[in-house]
């Protein structure tokens, strides 16, 4: 069942109308055009109200929980994906999965966050809010890709790392800055795309690569719109008005060169056709890939060192 956020409450009526009917004419009422009418109406409608988003609503999108998952991605992207559990040092982090696979042929090392799509699954996952140890096992199967000359993708959505007692004492700061060391330490090419939300450390913490692409309306930022309202009016409720000058959209991303490009979405967001939008996503991932075939390892950490070093220097 399609689920509907606050501003789209006129397309949601005119597909409520739609809806209706449709159950009419199944019982034999010839109301073919006037049908064919209301939906062009709603499709309209829709398209014009996402040309137009402020950024808090992109944030709602970006936060629309029927949005493709990382297990999404990877069930449909990559085959013989074999998922590897534990850091190590002390427990599995469910909210960070990564593993092993092959993307249309090619081994690949694919990591990303998962908020879970249901109740249980929500749970499980922790809302895609890794602990430390999550960030360390992103460490070890970056340096085990990098051993073996396996190219790294890794998939953001993310509300930002767990923030939770038993996380600090763990040290999830120090395994943070670990990770990103790490994707910039990598002499295989690395690709990051930013799906939904991409909040704070605990997405930079696998973000920080070579190439990092963008969804159209997901967000990117160093803290989420309630947590800076917060901390400037100790006032949550200013969320909206905060978000709408932070500069957290990826036309605001690719602007100042902390993206390298868009990846636009259906009309109505990415969770109106999942399937498109994953299949024209393995498409951009591909292309981000070839571009780094005749670079050696060098060359690779040279490429991703210079990205960063540029960006903020001048505007797209």
């Amino acid at each position: 069942m399609r689920s509907y956020l606050d501003f789209e409450k006129p397309v949601a009526e005119l597909e409520a109308k739609v809806d209706e009917l449709r159950a009419l004419a199944a019982t034999g009422s010839d109301i073919g055009d006037e049908i064919a009418r209301i939906e062009d109406k709603a499709q309209q409608a829709l398209a014009d109200l996402y040309a137009n988003l402020t950024p808090w609503q992109k944030t709602l999108v970006a936060r629309h929980p029927q949005r493709p998952h990382f297990t999404d991605f990877v069930n449909a992207l990559i085959t013989e994906f074999t998922p590897m559990a534990g850091d190590r040092k002390f427990a599995e982090d469910e909210a960070l999965i990564g593993g092993f696979g092959r993307f249309r042929g090619e081994p690949i090392c694919v990591m990303g966050q998962e908020k879970g799509a249901t109740t249980d699954g929500r749970i499980k996952h922790n809302f895609g809010m890794a602990r430390p140890e999550g960030y360390r096992k992103a460490v070890r199967l970056m340096e085990m890709a990098d051993r073996f000359g396996i190219p790294v993708l890794s998939l953001v959505d993310s509300a930002g790392a767990y923030p939770g007692i038993g996380a600090e004492e763990r040290g999830v700061a120090e395994a943070i800055a670990r990770s990103t060391d790490t994707c910039l330490s990598l002499g295989v090419p690395n690709v990051a795309i930013i799906t939904g939300e991409g909040m704070s450390g605990g997405a930079i913490a696998i973000t920080t690569a070579n190439k990092v692409l963008m969804f159209e309306h997901a967000i990117y930022s160093v803290i989420s719109p309630e947590a800076a309202s917060s901390i400037l009016w100790r006032d949550g409720t200013k969320a909206q008005e905060v978000a709408n000058g932070m500069k957290i959209t990826a036309q605001d991303m690719l602007r100042f060169g902390v993206i390298d490009r868009i990846l636009k979405e259906p009309s109505g967001g990415a969770h109106r056709d999942s399937a498109t939008m994953i299949s024209a996503t393995g498409d951009a991932i591909a292309e981000a890939f070839n571009e780094f075939r005749n670079l050696d390892a060098a060359g690779v950490r040279q490429q991703r060192r210079q990205k960063f070093l540029d960006i903020g220097r001048k505007l797209s």
